[in-house]
């Protein structure tokens, strides 16, 4: 038992550290150990901080045994295994909601081919072909998606950027705390955007809403003038 004069308290945000982490002098903590002027561990601090694994192994190799050695990616290897499968999740679970969306454009088109059997037909009889009117179609359904994924990827982009901001004025809005550090580890919800992914997703998108059109597009390339006029 030693008795020690608090100092300071820091915060960091992290309910881990700011509820089990305190910092003492070497000299104070040598007389509580009994380490004679060695320390226990040293730490490093990396530039680049996924070559940790790299850098540990060169490390323990260079020391030659008898001492432990480890890295972040290691000490949180079960944490980010689960994050790498809510991140599968979480794209399956978008594949999903475009893969309505794209069905949704299919009902489009199609009730626009039904719409403009008339017209389709006179464009046949002025010389059309079909290979016109399937590019016609197509193109209108591509310029949808291309919109779609545009205008969804820009705003899905904002909204990472200040999700932090966002999620502070809807916890004052409704008067509650989303992350509470004693549970989760963390308060805030901190974000970065990774382009390849959205890159990915917005091309997963747009490849499916080009499929969509193909369909619709046929049965307007398919549409016979005299039956489509035989009424009017």
């Amino acid at each position: 038992m030693r008795r020690f004069f608090v100092s300071g308290i820091f915060h960091c945000g992290m309910y881990e550290y700011d509820s089990g982490l305190a910092l003492a002098n070497m000299s104070d903590a040598d007389r509580v150990y009994h380490l004679a002027g060695r320390a226990t561990g040293v730490r490093l601090a990396l530039e680049d901080p996924f070559r940790a694994p790299q850098t540990v192994r060169a490390l323990a190799l260079s020391l030659g045994g008898g001492f432990y050695v480890s890295d972040w990616t290691k000490k949180n290897v079960t944490f980010f295994r689960s994050i790498e499968i809510t991140k599968s999740m979480m794209f399956a679970i978008l594949l999903m909601i475009v893969a309505v969306a794209a069905f949704n454009i299919i009902a489009t088109l199609v009730m626009i081919v039904k719409e403009k059997q008339t017209d389709i037909a006179i464009l046949r009889t002025l010389g059309a072909g079909p290979p016109n009117v399937l590019a016609t179609f197509a193109l209108q359904g591509v310029l949808i998606g291309l919109a779609g994924t545009a205008l969804g990827a820009a705003l899905g982009v904002l909204i990472a950027l200040d999700v932090e901001r966002l999620v502070h004025a809807l916890e004052q809005l409704l008067g509650t705390h989303f992350l509470d550090p004693r549970v989760y580890n963390m308060s805030d919800l901190p974000a970065y955007v990774e382009w390849r992914d959205v890159l990915k997703v917005c091309s997963v998108a747009f490849a499916l809403c080009v499929l969509a059109t193909i369909y619709p597009s046929w049965r307007a390339s398919r549409t016979a003038p005299a039956e489509a006029l035989r009424h009017d």
